[in-house]
């Protein structure tokens, strides 16, 4: 039944083009409720990032109006987006800003130690392309910071109403955790962290959504499932060889035969003497 749910839903969305979709989800992160979603998303990446180290970080999709990688210890943070802000978002620190395709980053194999990648997946027309190319351009024990929307939270019932015309988020292809969790280990990924988070339905009055703040502390322990968004890390497994040191066989000394070599020659003087002693008795 969830199945056939999910299909209807699918097959109800339809995003505009990319860069529209992008300016206007952009522009849905600014207001109620995307304003309570951002600071929420970026309350976890406060709580995930210092733990991730390296020299080399790269956020993939511009989506949120506040800096959301001022809490990072990697000195050089990267944002690749097909539509760039035009000034830096308000707290961000400095940083590089790439023009391009999510599907095709123009980036180096095995060049970055962490992607941050904040609803990417949802907007892209081939998000299997796009893990691939996050696989490709990570180093071996590289991570990847994934922020998604939750297709069977609460949320369901105003993206069922909201989707027909075509509005982000609701038209986006919501991706389940447990079939990105599939995606990742298919990858090679291993996981190292999974939650749901933001419990409250998605209202744009400021007063009620203050006072149904007692939502997320029940849904963080009691009903996890139903969380608006999720946030998934994963580390990139290398496959290494367990070197097999040689077996050194001594040289085995051939007692039996040397011995058996020995009675023979003994013998054979045994006999020599008893030729000559037999001689010499006749």
């Amino acid at each position: 039944m969830l199945s056939d749910l999910k299909k209807r839903i699918t097959r109800w969305t339809k995003c505009e083009p990319s860069l529209v979709t992008r300016r206007r989800l952009r522009a849905w992160f600014t207001h109620l409720p995307g304003r309570w979603l951002q600071a929420e998303e970026r309350a976890q990446l406060r709580a995930i990032l210092p733990t991730l180290f390296g020299y080399h970080l790269l956020q993939l999709g511009d989506v949120y109006s506040k800096g959301c990688l001022t809490s990072t210890r990697i000195p050089h943070c990267m944002v690749l987006d097909e539509w760039l802000q035009d000034t830096p978002p308000v707290g961000e620190c400095a940083r590089n800003e790439i023009q391009g395709s999510l599907e095709w980053l123009p980036i180096a194999t095995d060049s970055l130690d962490t992607v941050v990648m904040p609803h990417a997946l949802e907007f892209t027309d081939d998000p299997h392309q796009v893990l691939r190319e996050v696989d490709r351009v990570l180093i071996p024990e590289g991570h990847v910071v994934i922020l998604a929307f939750n297709p069977w939270s609460l949320w369901m019932i105003w993206r069922m109403v909201l989707c027909w015309g075509g509005k982000p988020p609701w038209c986006g292809r919501f991706i389940s955790q447990a079939r990105l969790k599939d995606w990742l280990q298919l990858l090679g990924f291993d996981i190292v962290d999974a939650r749901k988070y933001f419990f409250r339905p998605p209202l744009s009055h400021k007063g009620l959504m203050q006072r149904l703040r007692f939502l997320d502390r029940i849904g963080r322990r009691w009903v996890p499932f139903f969380g608006a968004g999720y946030i998934v890390v994963a580390r990139k497994r290398v496959a290494t060889l367990t070197p097999i040191k040689p077996r050194w066989r001594a040289v085995r000394q051939p007692i039996a035969s040397a011995e058996l070599a020995g009675n023979s020659r003994t013998l054979g003087k045994q006999h020599v003497v008893d030729g000559k002693t037999s001689g010499e008795t006749r």
